[in-house]
Formats: structure tokens, sequence, C-alpha cells
């Protein structure tokens, strides 16, 4: 099927450590065991994606340089977006992809922070429409506080 894309949402519920060896005769270890060397020796185009809410649940052997290609900081790439939609925020991935390919290196927190960097959002070249379409929303739509 490749290339695709593998998207493993809340990984950390899956993959936590002891997962289920005392009731499943250690399948859940030998899967875990099988998915780690797919990781590391995959050579199909997949390009695997996870979240986590808490990266401490996840053993170390999961995060450790190899498995992922990179793990994304969050709390730089949040305050580098405010104010962007997810449109915006989509484009400034593809971009900091195609950077990447240009010049020959994976993908990381700093190419998509500084293609963020790098555009204005709508929210700030548009700043009085948003606000003019905020105001109509909060005085038409708005719960009145009681």
């Amino acid at each position: 099927m490749a290339p695709t894309v593998l998207w493993i949402d809340e990984i950390e519920k899956g993959m936590a450590p002891g997962g289920g060896q005392d009731s499943d005769g250690g399948l859940s270890r030998r899967l875990f065991g099988s998915f780690l060397t797919w990781m590391q020796e995959k050579r199909a185009e997949v390009f695997v994606v996870a979240t986590a809410n808490d990266l401490s649940a996840l053993p170390p052997e999961l995060l450790r340089k190899g498995r992922f290609d990179e793990i994304f900081d969050l709390a730089r790439l949040a305050a580098a977006s405010s104010g962007f939609s997810g449109a915006e925020l989509e484009q400034a991935v593809i971009s900091a992809l195609l950077q990447a390919l240009q010049e020959g290196r994976t993908l990381d927190t700093d190419l998509v922070e500084r293609e963020l960097s790098a555009t204005v959002p709508l929210s700030v070249s548009r700043a009085e429409d948003v606000e003019r379409l905020r105001a109509f929303a909060r005085e038409r739509f708005a719960a009145p506080v009681r």
C-alpha cells in the first residue's frame, strides 16, 4: 500500500508498559516488540504519525531515535502559530515538507516554525474583517450572560 501514512491516535493507550501481560500470556509485549522492529527496519514508504496525551506513559524504547523521525515541540509550534487557521497551519507544514525535501533533510520543529514565521495569517492581515465577524457572532449567536 505504500506510499502511505499510518496515523496512530493516542498511542499511549495501546503501547503502555505492561500492556496486559497477565491477561494475554505476553501477546501484547510480543506485538509491541514486533511493532518496534518494523518501525526500525521498514523500507516501504510509510510515514508514521502518532499523537499522545501523556508521553510519560510511553515506554522509552518507543521514543528513542530511529523509531520516529522527529518528535515535534508542541509548545514552540503553538506559540508560533497563534492566530493561524487550520488551513494556514496545513500550508505551513506542506511548505516545510517541501523545504525539507529541497534541503535533503527530515521535517522538524525548526522548519515548521520557520515557515510559520514567514506567513502572515488572515487573523492579522484581515484583522478588521475577523473582528467584524466575531462581533456579529457575539451579537447574534452568543447566549446572554445571566
